[in-house]
């Protein structure tokens, strides 16, 4: 039959019209014709067999059928020529399809490696370690007279040295004066060791020795100690602060707050500014007079004794005291623990060499003296000799630098070689800056009048 009449299972194949299949299990079909004519095909089970195998093969007896298709139940269903060629021309755009899909696959797969390798390049490819550029890797040598240049020159030079005692334990910096073991530093460094103390030195390098007080001296704040059996020393070399400038570049090397071969840098930021340290016995007996260098180096607790050096690694001055915000006037840095504002202050390496060779050769130093006992409690501007002696003896000492140059009680002293005098402290900075037998010439009031005297220093024992 023709028409539009469904086969019991299947569906239109390629919209040519059904034709009824045998059933599937038993029974017959009438198919109708692939060309309008009329077939009969055997049941599935039984009656004779025109159809071919149940998946399509050749019918027995005959040629294959290239036209018969099978439904998916296994009968054979006829397909008309042109749904056969509907059929292949379907085939045909499949494989243009799939062709075009290829090469569009192709196209993206690409662009999508070529930005993926890009970005592999960029980043230094799949599972490769990042190394980023870095200048100066390799060892660059530093001039003589930059800070790190003259920081390599010194520190071999620079101690630290760790005291402990009866009075108390401290930390500060020395340095090497020569071969023999001689180690500058301050008096308030050593001195809570006392006389029997330990004294332990810390070299640049980490090497410890043992040191021995040679000799100190509170009235300048400086201490002489030894260390023995030590080999390859590197003592520093001594400059000359009377040539020294304001605004000169300096570099200051210590242990602040123990912190050894810590190094700072500054200027000179004045000469001869007189200043007093210590005092913490309430006597006077430990006050240190300093007609010292200023510098806006940093120093704090722990640099007391370490060297204040030049451009050339030259030491032109001994770190021993800060003017702190809290305490409003030079002290040592181990008497507080306030730290730098930028007022440092340094005794002269002149004063400091001559004081070291004292102690060194005589385990004493010197003070040039100017024989009269000068009026603490005077508040004028000046420095004025007292009526009596603390002991009640005359305040000019008879025989003294200063009888023999004329000087008398009540006497105002305004001048030091030109440089003027404000009070009794800088009167004795401005004397002990000087050696003994130094001549002087002094400007001095008396009944409102001014008049000039010179005078040659004598000398008194320190401690």
């Amino acid at each position: 039959m023709q028409g539009d009449t469904p086969t019991p299972q299947g569906t239109p194949v390629h919209g040519t019209p059904p034709q009824q299949a045998a059933a599937a299990h038993g029974g017959s079909a009438y198919d109708a014709a692939a060309h309008g004519g009329s077939a009969y095909d055997a049941a599935a089970h039984g009656g004779h067999a025109h159809a071919g195998h149940a998946h399509g093969g050749p019918q027995e007896g005959g040629h294959p059928d290239p036209w018969r298709r099978y439904d998916p139940w296994g009968a054979p269903l006829q397909q008309s020529g042109a749904a056969v060629q509907t059929q292949a021309q379907r085939r045909r755009r499949g494989r243009k399809v799939l062709v075009l899909g290829a090469a569009v696959v192709a196209l993206v797969a690409g662009g999508i490696g070529g930005v993926v390798g890009a970005h592999l390049e960029r980043e230094g490819g799949l599972g490769s370690n990042v190394e980023l550029p870095q200048a100066g890797s390799e060892t660059e040598k530093r001039p003589k007279d930059s800070v790190a240049g003259i920081a390599a020159s010194a520190l071999p030079g620079v101690v630290t040295l760790h005291v402990r005692g009866d009075d108390g334990a401290g930390t500060g910096t020395g340095f090497v004066l020569d071969g023999k073991g001689h180690i500058l530093t301050n008096n308030h460094v050593v001195e809570p060791g006392g006389r029997g103390g330990d004294i332990s030195v810390t070299f640049s390098g980490g090497e410890t020795a043992s040191a021995k007080v040679v000799g100190r001296d509170a009235g300048y704040d400086l201490a002489v100690v030894k260390v023995s059996g030590v080999r390859g020393l590197k003592p520093l070399p001594l400059g000359n602060s009377e040539n020294v400038q304001v605004g000169d570049p300096v570099v200051a090397i210590g242990a602040p707050f123990d912190l050894a071969n810590t190094v700072t840098s500054g200027i000179i930021s004045a000469k001869e500014r007189p200043i007093t340290a210590g005092g913490e016995k309430g006597d006077g007996s430990d006050v240190s007079y300093v007609n010292a260098l200023q510098t806006d180096a940093p120093i704090n607790p722990g640099n007391s004794g370490g060297p204040l050096v030049d451009s050339r690694a030259r030491v032109i001055g001994i770190n021993s005291a800060i003017r702190s915000a809290d305490n409003g006037s030079g002290s040592a840095p181990e008497s507080g623990r306030s730290g730098s504002i930028g007022l440092g202050f340094a005794i002269p390496i002149n004063q400091g060499k001559r004081v070291a060779e004292e102690l060194i050769n005589t385990g004493r130093a010197t003070h040039p003296v100017i024989g009269v006992t000068i009026d603490k409690q005077y508040t004028g501007d000046g420095a004025r000799i007292a009526q009596k002696s603390q002991s009640g003896g005359p305040a000019v000492n008879r025989g003294g630098p200063g009888d023999k140059a004329g000087l008398k009680a009540g006497d105002v002293i305004t001048a030091v070689d030109a440089q003027p005098v404000h009070s009794g402290d800088e009167l004795i900075v401005k004397v002990r800056a000087h050696r003994p037998g130094d001549r002087l010439e002094l400007t001095v009031e008396r009944d409102g009048d001014e008049r000039k005297v010179t005078l040659v220093l004598g000398t008194a024992g320190g401690e």
